[in-house]
């Protein structure tokens, strides 16, 4: 395996070209990691070589580091995987130092060889990290091109000397959204945020990054930190400024991330104490933060949920063996707020799109819906008016079904009526050519009964969007009992079409992601009735990780709509229904006219423009509450137990049918802890054994809704977790 290639020019400009075989993106593993310091060593070694050009054979530059990088370290490790883990990291300060220091004397700082890294496209992570251990960095003037630090998101730092590097290029303020937030920018941006030193026309940044080997001083290959009486901007620690800037930071971090997610406090620490110390020092606490931090179970489970658990399902792990079936032309029935946003996600892609209304002022409005999204994209400078134009130019408004002709596939949007949606199924049928899929986005329905109407159900299938289609990742697709393969494969291959992440699931009621969280929304409004203050109900739930209480939660979706599942759910299921006490809550609220943030009246108030104020005061008049308040531990417990205890039981009846969908799902659909890893995961963390006792004991308190699933007992017994049994987790991406 060769991932660098090297080559030497007449100049003696050596060019260092990163270029993995078969992979549309280069990531670093261990094995990359050995061959680029080896070729740097024979760059330094060689009398002839005169300097060095870092660059990459493909469009972008690289994706970052190979995440199962960190767990072949562990397992090298043995018994020790911290030590392998620190080990590892030092070896890629030692690597990334040399480039930086590149043979120069260590006492005059003179006699180095000028590295310079040239980017063609994106540089992420590791990608990026290399680059800003070079002497200069030079960008091709590449709009699309995504330059930045994005481990935060996924439950890590920059481990690789980028935190340190970063924080004392830029300084700590100035490095914050770049290390606290994954901010990314295209690469003029990145210049004028100080990351990158230049931005040149594609085709001349090779000649650029030659020109600038050529003529290289000495001092400029002197790195800020390595110069005499470097300051780092903004002040240290012990600077006044500096000091405040960090007591800012910390109180920024705990309040946005509430103290769940051990990555940020991390990242702080180790900017805090290497801004004490010399440069090598820091990259040294940097790695011991950095080991911290893969080691809590937290960015283990962070990085396979939302990693490598989410790059196999995007890249088709549970799709099944059937011909590429991607979407041509697609019809969409129903111009509302979904049938709008799914209208405009699939232009966005590149899909033609039909738009059909009952009325064509509807279906235009529908058009305008995508014309608002393309508006703000323009005001941020992300859509130019020709991509406004294209995008826009693909979505057909009508309503006439006869347009449908030529489309492969169908997705109805309609009311929540079972009878409207029979009538258009069989309205577009009629239309349709005979192998066209037809899907239906229904949120609550099911896909079985729903397939009646259809004079093909082995081609109906569910296609589950969450609000606001256009920002949401998730796209759950329902399998209906006739639904076969050709009809799922073509629904995941659309969902990979818009760039969005499926998971695949059975018919049943809900689903799986709406059988999981309205519990939690129940659960909190059951806790209200209780007489449980309604600020500890939503803080403990935030202190969780979940990014919204159940009351905020319950306002967003809307009460009437609530109260709506509720009757519907109860008539379905007569006497086995287990809801009354939540009812009393709903309907009562719907009563006082209180329906959620769209009536400014909910659990909350809000002002005139719709801001949220602070909880109802009022509600305790209804449901007063109790002297003796539960301990936060109890009400965090109901409120997530709630919920995996469900994913767990979906799982068991095979509404599920692969773990890491149940994780993805939940983190994508409805915001489950992220810090988790979702559901399955934390389960994990906790121990089955720990678990089957907490839900012994909530049973006991609290009722049936929290029996054990025997699934979940089962792996007590055995001592086994989730994913150590490997549930539908060994199909192959």
């Amino acid at each position: 395996m060769t991932d660098f290639h090297y080559s030497v020019d007449t100049d003696g400009v050596a060019t260092i070209a990163w270029d993995i075989a078969n992979k549309s993106m280069n990531v670093l593993s261990l094995e990359g990691l050995g061959e680029l310091e080896a070729h740097i060593d024979a760059a330094l070694a060689d009398d002839a070589v005169r300097g060095v050009i870092l660059t990459s054979g493909k469009a972008d530059f690289a994706g970052g580091m190979d995440l199962n990088v960190i767990a072949k370290m562990k397992e090298m490790a043995g018994d020790q995987p911290e030590k392998g883990l620190f080990d590892g990291i030092m070896s890629m300060h030692r690597t990334l130092r040399k480039i930086e220091r590149a043979g120069m004397d260590p006492k005059s700082l003179k006699g180095g060889k000028p590295i310079v890294a040239a980017l063609p496209g994106t540089a992420l992570g590791i990608g990026l990290e290399i680059p800003l251990a070079c002497h200069r960095i030079i960008a091709a003037d590449n709009p699309k091109a995504k330059i930045g630090l994005p481990e935060i998101m996924v439950g890590i730092f920059p481990g690789a000397g980028g935190t340190t590097r970063l924080a004392r290029k830029l300084g700590a303020m100035g490095a914050a959204p770049f290390l606290l937030e994954g901010k990314l920018s295209e690469p003029k941006k990145a210049k004028a945020a100080g990351i990158i030193d230049e931005v040149v026309p594609g085709d001349e940044l090779l000649a650029r990054a030659r020109d600038w080997v050529l003529g290289a001083k000495d001092a400029d290959l002197v790195k800020l930190w390595d110069a005499k009486g470097y300051k780092m901007p903004g002040g240290a620690p012990y600077h006044p400024a500096g000091f405040m800037t960090f007591v800012g930071a910390s109180a920024m971090i705990n309040g946005k991330t509430q103290g769940v997610y051990p990555a940020a406090k991390a990242l702080l620490s180790a900017v805090y104490e290497g801004a004490l110390v010399p440069f090598d020092t820091a990259l040294k606490i940097e790695a011991r933060w950095f080991t911290h931090v893969l080691m809590n179970p937290s960015s283990a489970a962070m990085i396979r949920s939302l990693f490598i658990n989410k790059e196999a399902l995007e890249k088709g792990a549970n799709r099944p063996a059937v011909d590429d079936a991607k979407v041509r032309k697609l019809g969409v029935l129903g111009a509302g707020m979904m049938g709008a946003g799914i209208a405009y996600v699939a232009a966005n892609a590149g899909i033609e799109v039909v738009l059909i209304d009952a009325a064509q002022e509807a279906a235009e409005k529908g058009k305008a819906h995508a014309e608002g999204v393309l508006d703000k994209g323009m005001k941020r400078g992300k859509v130019s008016e020709a991509k406004k134009a294209e995008v826009l130019d693909r979505i057909t408004p009508t309503t006439d079904y006869a347009a449908l002709k030529g489309c492969d596939l169908v997705i109805e949007a309609v009311f929540e009526d079972p009878k409207i949606k029979a009538e258009v199924t069989a309205k577009s049928e009629a239309a349709i050519p005979a192998d066209a899929i037809f899907a239906t986005n229904t949120s609550t329905l099911p896909i079985s009964d729903l397939a009646k109407a259809s004079k093909r159900p082995e081609q109906f299938i569910g296609i589950h969007f969450f609000s606001p289609v256009d920002k949401m990742l998730l796209v759950e697709i329902i399998k209906g009992r006739e639904t076969e393969d050709r009809a799922v494969a073509k629904a995941l291959d659309f969902v990979r079409q818009i760039r969005k992440t499926p998971i695949v699931v059975n018919d049943a009621r809900f689903f799986y992601a709406n059988r999981c969280i309205i519990p939690y929304i129940n659960e909190g409004m059951r806790l209200v009735r209780e007489g449980v203050a309604p600020a500890l109900v939503e803080n403990a739930a935030k202190l969780m990780g979940m990014p919204l209480g159940p009351l905020q939660l319950v306002d967003e979706t809307s009460l009437d709509l609530g109260a709506k599942i509720a009757r519907a759910t109860r008539a379905a299921m007569g006497d086995d229904y287990a809801d009354g006490e939540v009812d009393d809550v709903v309907f009562w609220m719907v009563a006082q006219g209180r329906l959620g943030r769209k009536a400014n009246a909910g659990f909350y108030e809000y002002d005139e423009k719709g801001k949220r104020t602070g909880l109802w005061a009022a509600l305790a008049e209804k449901f007063p509450q109790a002297n003796a308040q539960p301990d936060l531990i109890t009400v965090q417990h109901r409120l997530m137990f709630v919920q995996a205890l469900e994913a767990v039981r979906a799982l068991e009846q095979g509404v599920l049918t692969d773990i890491r969908e149940g994780d993805v799902g939940a983190i994508l659909g409805w915001g489950f802890a992220p810090w988790s890893g979702g559901p399955f995961s934390w389960l994990d963390m906790l121990g089955a054994g720990f678990a089957v006792e907490v839900c012994d004991r909530l049973e006991a308190d609290c009722g049936v809704r929290f029996r054990t699933p025997q699934m979940l007992r089962d792996m007590a017994d055995a001592g086994r977790g989730f994913y150590e049994s490997k549930v539908g987790t060994d199909r192959a991406a």
